[in-house]
């Protein structure tokens, strides 16, 4: 069974002002943790944010499809798990559909059933896309 989460907001802004929310660090920021060094250039493929664990692992997200406007895929790694799926097979998709200068942004993140405990990401996952969506539209319409 899929372990993904699936959410979608519609935003009162042109895709361009949404997709500068997804890729600008000021604004990624503020509805995504990035670490305090992180470089204020936009985000672009093959970028990558390594969280080092206090475990001593590391957590890596980074980009591997960039359609500027229309799609953002951002894949997840943590060293921890037991079994590493394919780069991909877990990730944060945005997908946006723009409209009559509205833009319908589409979530989607996982597959968690790919990794150990990925039930645990799943909730964790549910709550992030709830209150970053939120954050991404408020942003994305004040621009």
């Amino acid at each position: 069974m899929s372990l993904q989460v699936r959410d979608t907001i519609t935003i009162d802004a042109p895709a361009a002002k949404v997709w500068e929310v997804l890729v600008n660090p000021v604004y990624v920021s503020q509805w995504d943790e990035l670490p305090e060094d992180y470089p204020q250039d936009r985000m672009k493929l093959g970028d990558k944010v390594v969280w080092d664990l206090p475990n001593g692992q590391q957590s890596i997200t980074k980009l591997i499809k960039t359609e500027p406007n229309k799609e953002l895929v951002i894949a997840l790694m943590v060293t921890t798990w037991e079994h590493q799926p394919e780069e991909g097979d877990v990730s944060y998709r945005y997908i946006l559909e723009e409209g009559d200068n509205q833009t319908v942004l589409h979530i989607t993140i996982g597959d968690f059933s790919l990794i150990k405990d990925g039930e645990m990401y799943y909730e964790e996952s549910v709550k992030f896309a709830e209150e970053s969506k939120k954050v991404i539209k408020e942003l994305a319409e004040n621009l």
